[in-house]
């Protein structure tokens, strides 16, 4: 039995995405939210609206479609550019159609810019006119968040509104409709349980993702002269799971985001994922290792100072060793920062800091504190004065520090957590005996 043995009208080898691709807005499920009464792209539906549109989301989400569906059913002139191959001269051709048809017919032009992202800044520039007096309704599409990568001009102009990653059941949904229509597998073939979950599992919520792996698991299990597609078809058809994750876009900042956050939240498990996901994605690992390096003084910081070393440790070997082996010592290091003790008295402490120089509050260096190894300087006072702590029995003299503007201000506030509780301690005696206190 062959995949494309089907009637007339699919017989021919256009793939299982795009024959199952939604002819209505009735057929495209899991963007309830984005597809909602009163909503953008239902107000351009109806025709009540000429808002720009910038639809945002992962691949296999359904922006194209949404876009073919508005073209389909606005009555509006229809025109697509993709951003890959379209240049600043195409932009401005499409904008003078127009204004033509509309001057001239009363007519307006949906302009349809798919991977908007890819578009240099002159190019979004040259929308804007366009945008801003009507004479196109911009449909863009873009898999990046868009405050990253549409310039602020057109983004103001335009309504984001973003789609979901499919869940489980919207993906099996569209699985068990490709199996029986007649534009898909026209019932030919049925699915195993385990086979159906497992494509699910490997469409990472991709729709195309998921027909693609149905159509080449219905392959192998013809090509074993089977019409039933089992899980073993499935692990044929699709050998590795390709994530959804661009080092260079804007998935790379959410997985790091995540990674970053789950170590700070003390999940190992969680932290590991990402990494898994970063590393799978061709992510480069030192680049994961600086983040490391910089998580254990933000995060944990004093309350376990040996995590910093060792993510230092961790940063050198991955320079040295390189990947697959890489990833051993970037997990050792993830799962050191997840479960530590956390603080961020470190940063909160620069910053307070930080923050009293940057509006001034800096006082002059007191006298007995300035340098006083040059000819002169003890005539002017400078140096006179300074109690050297080796002398004192606590190692600590009777001193001020800080300028006399700042006299009692306090930066660093140890935390109970770790290492820190006993520091806390610390830190109360040194004031003390700085401040001439009796420790009784």
């Amino acid at each position: 039995m062959s995949l494309f043995e089907s009637d007339a009208d699919f017989a021919s080898r256009t793939p299982l995405a795009v024959r199952m691709r939604p002819r209505t807005f009735a057929e495209l499920v899991g963007q309830g939210k984005a597809l909602s009464v009163g909503g953008p792209v239902e107000q351009l539906l109806s025709g009540n609206s000429s808002v720009s549109v910038i639809l945002w989301g992962p691949p296999g989400s359904g922006k194209t479609t949404i876009a073919s569906l508005l073209s389909a059913h606005s009555g509006s002139r229809f025109h697509e550019l993709s951003a890959v191959t379209a240049g600043v001269k195409d932009v401005r051709a499409v904008i003078d159609s127009a204004r033509e048809q509309m001057s001239l017919y009363a007519r307006g032009t949906v302009l349809f810019v798919d991977e908007v992202h890819r578009f240099s800044k002159s190019q979004q520039d040259a929308l804007l006119p366009a945008v801003e007096n009507g004479w196109v309704t911009l449909v863009a599409a873009t898999t990046e968040n868009p405050s990253f990568s549409v310039i602020s001009p057109l983004l103001s102009r335009s309504v984001v509104v973003q789609l979901a990653l499919l869940d489980g059941q919207a993906l099996g949904h569209i699985l068990d409709r490709a199996l029986v229509s007649e534009r898909g597998l026209n019932g030919q073939w049925s699915v195993t349980e385990a086979a159906r979950d497992l494509i699910i599992d490997a469409s990472s919520g991709d729709a195309r993702r998921a027909l693609t792996a149905l159509e080449a698991s219905a392959n192998a299990a013809s090509a074993r002269g089977s019409d039933a597609i089992d899980a073993e078809d499935v692990h044929t058809a699709v050998a590795v799971v390709a994530l959804n994750y661009d080092k260079d876009g804007d998935s790379h900042y959410d997985v790091i985001s995540a990674y970053i956050k789950s170590m700070r939240g003390s999940d190992p498990d969680a932290a590991l994922h990402y990494l898994a996901r970063m590393l799978h994605g061709g992510e480069d690992p030192r680049f994961i290792a600086r983040r490391l390096m910089i998580l254990a003084s933000e995060d944990i910081g004093l309350a376990d100072s040996s995590v910093l070393p060792l993510t230092v440790a961790a940063a050198q070997s991955v320079a040295l060793i390189g990947m697959p082996e890489a990833q051993i010592i970037l997990a050792h290091a993830t799962i050191a920062c997840a479960m530590a003790p956390k603080s961020n008295s470190v940063v909160a402490a620069i910053g307070s800091a930080m923050a009293d120089v940057e509006r001034g509050r800096v006082g002059t260096v007191p006298d007995h504190l300035r340098d006083g190894h040059y000819a002169g300087a003890a005539g002017l006072g400078l140096g006179v004065g300074y109690k050297y702590p080796h002398d004192f029995d606590s190692g600590v003299a009777e001193q001020d520090y800080l300028p006399e503007a700042l006299r009692g201000a306090h930066y660093f506030e140890p935390t109970s957590h770790g290492a820190e509780e006993r520091l806390a301690t610390i830190a109360q005696r040194l004031t003390m005996l700085r401040e001439g206190r009796s420790l009784d």
